[in-house]
């Protein structure tokens, strides 16, 4: 095979870019409850495929371990990228739940990351401008986080290795510090968790993700170009100290609720409101646009929730599902006991216990007459397609609070594991009832999600990469 083994299976877990008809024939009758694919399909291209989106305010959003990413050095095993994606999970379930984590000094972030711990940052990565001249960053965009960083020079401690050159902030003529006496660095500290701190009058963040991951530096103002948009004095992490398997991207764009957060920041340009969609495939590109959304009747809308002591996450009202047309016997207090958030970093859809036990049994009835394969990492639910030219799946709908029933697109409800014809339910079990469910990036590929922060709702309309 001519693919790299590492990179084979990380194609194969992230790119499903399947052949897929909408119904099949089940009796002669036409049901639409079942997605029918060719098996064959499962195989990754290695061709990258970049549909134009064509709207101002928008950034191209790439898969970093596709053909499309600028990241050509980024690689990873399926189990290590399932193991980073419970990492995240397990950082945020801390976080959300008030578990209390040590926090981050200047002489702690010396400490290199515990190996194969991370933030689990996520697998999807966007192109900005810092700086004059403008030096192009590729960030990894998380809504599950406020503060925007990237690595910067002097590396005081130590940057971990990066694609693009580490930007140099004395080559810039409108970069400024921030000064350890102004209300910016005292806001920062809500934003991060850990006390503000000063180095000769200057205001240093300190950011722990969780399992040692960090960025620590300095407060600061620079330009920020993002497509035809310029803002002349954007607040970020200037990152000198910075440890974790981030891959080779240059930071983080912070799209959280906080004061800090990029959506915030722009909020008079942009009325806080943007939207992404992410693509079904690896080998394809979507995007993440501010300002506004494509107009259409299909979108559907669910309110967005606040929690006044996790004010940074998009909570939203989980209240049922479905598994090819018919309701699970699920009620909606399940979900509600921990909450729900819907983010963008999260790769795999965290359910409580009762809720994925009721979704497995059904998915395992409909898939009967197909071999069962061992588990990989966190799925347990896994199929052997080899016998099969073609296959059927059924169709699983996330049903919101407001009428938002979201049927999930095919490459959201099987992941490709472990060779071309291997495949498992991409959903895992949380393992304690009052964890938060957490909406993973798999289930919205295909989807325009729209954040309207303004009018407090989530919106789901179908198609949107096309």
């Amino acid at each position: 095979m001519a693919l790299y083994p590492c990179l084979f299976l990380a194609y194969l877990l992230f790119s499903c870019s399947l052949l897929v008809c909408d119904c099949l024939k089940v009796d002669g009758k036409e049901n639409r409850s079942f997605y029918s694919f060719e098996v064959g399909s499962l195989a990754p291209s290695t061709t990258c495929y970049s549909p134009k989106d064509g709207r101002k305010s928008t950034l191209t959003v790439v898969h970093r371990y596709g053909p499309c990413s600028p990241l050509s050095s980024d690689k990873l095993t399926a189990t290590q990228m399932l193991e980073q994606d419970q990492a995240r999970v397990d950082s945020l379930q801390s976080r959300i739940s008030g578990r209390a984590q040590s926090p981050v000094s200047l002489e702690q972030a010396t400490v290199p990351a515990r190996s194969g711990h991370s933030l689990g940052t996520g697998n999807f990565i966007v192109t900005v401008g810092f700086g004059t001249p403008k030096k192009d960053m590729s960030l990894i965009f998380d809504t599950g986080s406020d503060v925007t960083w990237i690595q910067c020079q002097p590396c005081a401690g130590t940057c971990y290795p990066q694609q693009e050159k580490i930007f140099d902030p004395a080559q810039s003529s409108t970069y400024l510090n921030v000064s350890c006496s102004s209300a910016e660095c005292s806001q920062v500290s809500s934003a991060t968790g850990n006390p503000v701190r000063c180095s000769s009058s200057t205001c240093v963040y300190a950011i722990q993700y969780g399992d040692q991951s960090f960025s620590v530096g300095f407060l600061s103002h620079e330009k920020l170009t993002l497509s035809t948009d310029v803002f002349s004095n954007f607040q970020f992490g200037c990152g000198q100290n910075n440890q974790g398997l981030f891959g080779t991207t240059a930071g983080l764009l912070g799209l959280g609720r906080n004061k800090i957060s990029f959506v915030s920041q722009t909020a008079q340009k942009y009325g806080r409101v943007f939207s992404y969609c992410l693509p079904a495939s690896s080998s394809s590109t979507g995007y993440l646009t501010f300002g506004g959304y494509k107009p259409s009747s299909a979108i559907k809308f669910t309110p967005l929730l606040t929690d006044s002591s996790k004010p940074s996450f998009y909570f939203i009202d989980f209240i049922g599902m479905a598994v090819g047309g018919r309701q699970l016997p699920i009620s909606s207090s399940v979900f509600s006991t921990g909450g729900t958030i819907i983010d963008a970093g999260t790769v795999i859809t965290r359910l409580p216990p009762s809720a994925y036990t009721a979704l497995r049994s059904a998915f395992k009835q409909a898939m009967s007459k197909y071999p069962s394969s061992p588990a990989v990492s966190i799925l347990d639910t896994c199929y052997d397609f080899s016998g099969f030219s073609t296959a059927t799946v059924p169709k699983i709908a996330m049903q919101f609070r407001g009428g938002a029933n979201v049927d999930i697109d095919l490459s959201g409800i099987l992941v490709g594991v472990g060779g071309p014809s291997k495949a498992c339910l991409a959903f895992a079990g949380n393992s304690d009832a009052g964890d938060v469910t957490i909406i993973g990036n798999k289930q919205q590929q295909t989807f325009e999600v729209i954040y309207d922060v303004g009018k407090a709702r989530v919106g789901f309309g179908a198609g949107g990469c096309s």
